[in-house]
C-alpha cells in the first residue's frame, strides 16, 4: 500500500470519528430539546400536563399487551412512570416512527417476489426427520418462518480465526467470473479492507459485477461519507443501509448487523467478522480478538445470495433495483465429500418474529448432553433464561463463554448481570482470557451447531436484521467442537463468583439489568 492511499484511509477513518461524536452530540440535543420542550409545556399549559399523564398511561397499555419480551415491557413501563417525559420522548424515537411502516412495506414487496425463487424442502426436512425428529423440527420452524430452505447438497467449512477465514474468502474472490456481493455492518477503510478492494477492483476490470452494502451507523467511525462515491468511482455499485441524518433521520433502532460474502452463486461466506482491522490481529485494541466464519459451496447459497438481494433492493427506493432476481440463483453442482444438512437463515425485525432467539432456545432445548454457547454480550431475556436453565437442571452440560476483555465497560457490566440468574439454575459461566471474543455460535451433542452474526443481547435478538447458519451431522461440527474446547482451555470459569453475589453486587446487578432492554 502506497504512503497516499494510507494517508487517505486515515483522513477517512478520523473524518468517521468525527462523524460518530457528531452523531451522539445530535441525538443526545435532540432527546433533551424535546424533553424541554415538554417540560415547558408542562409548566405553562395545564391541559399539556394532562394530557402527557394520559399519553403515558396509552403508552403503558400498549406496551403491556404488546409482543414483546417481559423484560422488555417491565422496563419501558417503569421508565415511563418513573420519568413520563423523558420515557414518552425516549420511547417515542426509539420504538415508534413513520419510517417502520414504510420500511415494512417495501421489504414485503421485495420478499414476495424473492422468496418464491428458493427450492422447496420437503423432502430434504422429511429426509432429517427420518434421521433425527427433533433436529427436522427445528429446521421445519426456521423453513416455515424465515422462509429460507435446509440443503443436504452444501459443503460447509469451519474457520477458527477471522483471519483464516478472510484469507480463504479473498482467494475465492480472486476466482468470481460472474458477480460479487458483499454486505457488513462495519467497514474500515483500512489495510483489512484496502487488500479486498484491491481485487475487487481487479474483478471489476475483468468484468465482474461487483455490489458492496454496509451499515451506515455500522461503519460510521470507520469511512468518511464519501467512501461510496469512492467505490463507485472504481467501479464497484455500493449502497448505505439507513444512513443516519442528525434530527430528522429517526429510525436509529434498527441497524443491518449482516455479515455476507457471495461469489458467483456458488460459494458464500458469513459469521461473527466484520472488515475492520482489529478482526484479523492487525490491530489488537482489547487483546487477542476472537471471531470465527464459515464458508459454504453448493445449493445452500442461494440462501444468502436471496438475503443480500432483500437488503440491497429493499432500502433505496431512488436507485433502479433488479429486475432479474433468477440470473443471480443459478443451479450449481454439488460438491465432492458432502455431507450432512446446512440451513443459511436471516433474520429481521420487521415480522414480529424473533427467529435468532428461538433457534437458541431450540438449541438448548434439543440438547441431552451438552449445549455451548459463545457470545460478545449476554443481554437475555427471561425466557432465554428459563429455557438454558431448565436445560441444566435437566441434566444438561450449559455453558457460555463471554468476553474476558470488554469493548464496551457498560455492556460488559450488563453482561455479567445476567451470570446469577444463569448460574443459580445450574448454567456454567466462562470468560475468554485472551482478550475479546466476538464469535456467535452454539453446539449440541456432537451433531448440531450454528455461527452467524446473532449475539445473545436485545439488539441483534429484537432489533437487528441479522444472518446465521445451521449445519448439522458434517466435519464442520467437529470443527466447531474443538474450537470450543480450545476457548474453555484458554477461558476462566467465573461460575462460582456469582454463585452467592454479595449485597453490593446485587444491587449493581438490578441496576444493569433494568437498563439492558434500552441498550
Amino acid at each position: 500500500m502506497d504512503e497516499t492511499t494510507t494517508f487517505e484511509g486515515e483522513a477517512a477513518v478520523q473524518n468517521g470519528v468525527k462523524r460518530m461524536i457528531f452523531a451522539v452530540v445530535a441525538i443526545v440535543l435532540e432527546i433533551a430539546f424535546l424533553v424541554f420542550v415538554y417540560l415547558y409545556f408542562a409548566e405553562h399549559a395545564e391541559w399539556f400536563a394532562i394530557g402527557t399523564r394520559i399519553l403515558g398511561t396509552l403508552l403503558v397499555l400498549v406496551i403491556y399487551n404488546g409482543n414483546k419480551p417481559s423484560a422488555m415491557k417491565m422496563t419501558w413501563i417503569i421508565v415511563i412512570m418513573a420519568l413520563p417525559v423523558f420515557g414518552i420522548v425516549f420511547y417515542l424515537l426509539t420504538s415508534s416512527n413513520v419510517h417502520l411502516s414504510k420500511m415494512k412495506k417495501s421489504y414485503k414487496k421485495v420478499d414476495d417476489e424473492l422468496f418464491p425463487l428458493l427450492p422447496n424442502d420437503d423432502d430434504e426436512i422429511a429426509r432429517l426427520a427420518r434421521q433425527d425428529q427433533r433436529a427436522a423440527n427445528i429446521a421445519r420452524y426456521v423453513s416455515d418462518v424465515s422462509h429460507y430452505p435446509l440443503y443436504d447438497n452444501t459443503l460447509i467449512t469451519y474457520y477458527d480465526d477471522a483471519a483464516t477465514g478472510l484469507e480463504a474468502q479473498k482467494e475465492d474472490l480472486r476466482q468470481a467470473k460472474d458477480f460479487i456481493f458483499m454486505e457488513y455492518h462495519a467497514i474500515q477503510d483500512a489495510e483489512s479492507w484496502h487488500g479486498i478492494q484491491d481485487i475487487l477492483v481487479d474483478r471489476v476490470k475483468a468484468g465482474v459485477e461487483v455490489r458492496v452494502f454496509y451499515d451506515d451507523m455500522g461503519s460510521i467511525s470507520f469511512v468518511n461519507t464519501d467512501f461510496v462515491e469512492r467505490l463507485e468511482a472504481l467501479g464497484i455499485k455500493a449502497r448505505v443501509f439507513n444512513p443516519f441524518v442528525p434530527l430528522l433521520n429517526l429510525f436509529l433502532n434498527n441497524r443491518d448487523h449482516r455479515k455476507i460474502t457471495v461469489i458467483d452463486g456458488r460459494v458464500g461466506y458469513t459469521g461473527g467478522y466484520n472488515l475492520a482491522n482489529e478482526y484479523f490481529h492487525i490491530t489488537e485494541p482489547f487483546g487477542y480478538w476472537k471471531d470465527t466464519g464459515v464458508r459454504l459451496e453448493g445449493e445452500a447459497v442461494k440462501n444468502l445470495t436471496v438475503a443480500f438481494l432483500e437488503m440491497w433492493n429493499a432500502i433505496n427506493d431512488k436507485d433502479v433495483d433488479d429486475v432479474d432476481y433468477r440470473r443471480y440463483l443459478p443451479d450449481v453442482p454439488t460438491p465432492p465429500f458432502v455431507q450432512g444438512y446446512v440451513m443459511p437463515y436471516a433474520d429481521s425485525p420487521l415480522d414480529d418474529e424473533a427467529v435468532g432467539e428461538d433457534v437458541y432456545i431450540s438449541i438448548a432445548e434439543y440438547a441431552k448432553s451438552y449445549a455451548w454457547f459463545v457470545t460478545p454480550y449476554l443481554i437475555i431475556t427471561d425466557e432465554m433464561n428459563r429455557a438454558f436453565g431448565m436445560a441444566a437442571k435437566r441434566g444438561v452440560d450449559v455453558r457460555i463463554i463471554t468476553p474476558g476483555i470488554p469493548d464496551k465497560k457498560l455492556v460488559y457490566s450488563i453482561t455479567q448481570s445476567h451470570y446469577q440468574g444463569l448460574v443459580r439454575n445450574g448454567v456454567r459461566i466462562f470468560e475468554y482470557t485472551p482478550g475479546f471474543c466476538h464469535a456467535k455460535m452454539s453446539i449440541t451433542d456432537d451433531i448440531l451447531a450454528a455461527c452467524g452474526t446473532i449475539n445473545l443481547d436485545y439488539r441483534s435478538l429484537y432489533h437487528h436484521f441479522e444472518n446465521g447458519c445451521l449445519y448439522y451431522d458434517c466435519d464442520a461440527v467437529g470443527a466447531t467442537k474443538r474450537d470450543f474446547e480450545a476457548m474453555f482451555a484458554e477461558s476462566k470459569e467465573v461460575t462460582k463468583d456469582y454463585s452467592k453475589p454479595g449485597a453490593g453486587m446485587r444491587l449493581r446487578m438490578l441496576i444493569m439489568r433494568l437498563a439492558a432492554p434500552l441498550l
